[in-house]
């Protein structure tokens, strides 16, 4: 495809009614900026969901670097937990992928530590407190031991 026909691939994250929270984390902890949020109440889909959700996510975004991760709240009896894909972070920085670790495993489950490994500085695995499965690779910014 000609160059400015190349389609754009971007991950479209479902959450189980707390996109918006999400969102937000990953505004903080990954240095991303927020982008417009739409939400339930007075669209079409507004009676496709709980009557108590006209505030959550119909769809939105958060970019992160040169990435936009998408999503949005889907109700329970059609949301599937997150299984067989992984966001992944290519950090340089040790002190920052240490740090990124820690706060996306808050509140989560660390599936592998961070740790130095055979290909690099920190590789390690974690389920955000949002359901979201994370791989954090880091090349490192000098020399590391052990």
């Amino acid at each position: 495809m000609a160059g400015d026909q190349t389609p754009q691939m971007n991950p479209y994250l479902s959450f189980k009614g707390d996109c918006e929270a999400a969102f937000r984390f990953y505004e903080r902890y990954l240095g991303g900026q927020l982008g417009t949020l739409f939400r339930y109440g007075g669209t079409p889909l507004a009676d496709q969901v709980p009557a108590d959700w006209s505030d959550k996510i119909m769809h939105g975004s958060v970019r992160v670097g040169d990435q936009v991760i998408m999503g949005g709240d889907v109700a329970a009896d059609l949301y599937q937990e997150p299984q067989g894909f992984a966001m992944s972070l290519y950090i340089k920085s040790t002190s920052d992928a240490e740090r990124i670790f820690q706060d996306l495993a808050s509140g989560g489950r660390i599936v592998m530590p961070l740790e130095k490994s055979f290909w690099a500085a920190r590789f390690g695995m974690l389920v955000d407190r949002f359901g979201i499965p994370w791989l954090i690779n880091c090349e490192g910014d000098q020399p590391t031991e052990g």
